[in-house]
């Protein structure tokens, strides 16, 4: 056995995972509770009854939108109910939650997260809004930020959705990017959540003609600052990564290049983060006529996440569909090694579908890595004998009328 084999199988000895999930007014589920072994688990059952809903309760103990990036107002659990007009009304609960109990390297953790709503006055006027944001609290107590959970728990994830991801724009590669970032880098998320925010104040500001130079001149210095850091935390993660693959290839899954295409990014290669923060405000003062005229400005709001299958020297994009999606499991595996061997705990991996464009072979030696790993995977899929190889290692559950069966 290599060094790294030798490593990888010494570290993951020490599992991770979700040992106890609790949902309440969550998308499908009025409540729901999984008790399951910090081992694989299988979710079936027919197309719509909610085995996706589980997952992204699970990707919400995360930092971000979870896997579906969807809006918190989204998720809540929408109830029909027939009106006097004789046609369907939408009434919901005011809120949704999801508490689990996580077991990380000997240790117990209890995390849960769920909306809560405030009022907001609105500038200039008496009028109010209500605004709805995430809580995080973990053993009970509420916590600051949201990148407090990836001290805790990290997952990694694999949906249908995700197969276009080589082929559409470059804000769900850029997303995902950023979804690695935040497994070294806990503050990662913080910023971009703040890059977001300062951006869009930035933004309307432009749109609606109010011209306050230091005003936007304090933005701009701030999103200078917090966009050097997020495209250096990037670049370092791209490298890792490309490192990583070239050192130790798989031996199933094709070897990738990864590669940043962006005008920060690219002037960190040979100069000073400093001296960027000073280029990037300019820039940004420089573009405030682009927001006006209805252009979007440059910057790492317009960094792109290439990918390349590097025995065909062919950029992600032109592979077929099922070399595209053997690529992307490249990436989450290598990610998966790779964090395992610098924190010490490996990611959750939550696969939607995951079997659809993956020929036997590669299906068999996807199964084959997470249990070698010694992974937690949560897997669905509407026919469970495609993971027939599995029962003996994997919890299998059905899901029907809202509820969960083991098998």
């Amino acid at each position: 056995m290599d060094s790294l084999a030798c490593n990888l199988h010494n570290l993951t000895k020490l599992k991770s995972g979700v040992e106890r999930l609790t949902l309440t007014d969550f998308r499908n589920y009025a409540s729901l509770r999984i008790e399951a072994d910090v081992a694989p688990v299988v979710l079936y059952g027919d197309n719509g009854c909610g085995k996706t809903n589980i997952l992204e309760a699970i990707s919400f103990l995360t930092p971000g939108r979870g896997l579906r990036g969807a809006r918190l107002a989204d998720i809540k659990r929408f109830i029909p109910q027939i009106n006097d007009h004789n046609s369907f009304d939408f009434i919901s609960p005011l809120n949704w939650a999801v508490a689990a109990e996580i077991y990380n390297n000997g240790e117990v953790f209890n995390i849960a997260t769920a909306v809560e709503k405030s009022i907001r006055e609105l500038d200039d006027s008496d009028d109010y809004r209500t605004c709805e944001r995430r809580v995080v609290k973990i053993d009970g107590i509420k916590t600051a930020s949201q990148a407090d959970l990836g001290r805790y728990f990290s997952a990694i994830w694999i949906t249908p959705q995700m197969d276009r991801l080589f082929r559409g724009g470059s804000q769900p590669r850029r997303a995902f990017l950023d979804r690695l970032v935040y497994a070294f880098d806990v503050e990662h998320a913080k910023r971009t959540a703040n890059f977001e925010h300062l951006y869009r104040e930035w933004y309307h500001l432009i749109k609606e003609g109010k011209r306050d130079n230091h005003w936007l001149l304090s933005l701009e210095e701030n999103m200078a600052a917090l966009g050097v850091a997020i495209a250096a935390a990037r670049r370092e993660q791209v490298a890792k990564l490309n490192t990583f693959i070239e050192t130790e290839p798989d031996d199933i899954f094709p070897s990738v290049i990864l590669k940043l295409e962006g005008v920060i990014e690219k002037a960190l290669e040979h100069k000073a983060a400093v001296d960027v923060e000073d280029e990037y405000r300019d820039m940004l003062k420089r573009q405030r006529h682009l927001v006006a005229e209805n252009e979007n400005p440059d910057g790492i709001n317009r960094t792109d996440f290439k990918v390349f299958f590097k025995k065909k020297n062919m950029p992600a994009e032109l592979c077929s569909t099922g070399e595209q999606k053997s690529l992307l499991i490249s990436i989450i595996l290598a990610q998966t090694k790779c964090q395992t061997l610098y924190k010490g705990f490996a990611p959750v991996m939550l696969l939607d579908e995951v079997a659809a464009h993956l020929d036997d072979t590669k299906k068999e030696a996807l199964l084959d890595k997470i249990k070698n790993l010694n992974l937690q995977a949560w897997i669905t899929t509407t026919n469970p004998e495609i993971f027939a190889s599995f029962r003996s290692d994997a919890q299998f559950f059905r899901i029907k009328d809202n509820r969960i069966l083991e098998d």
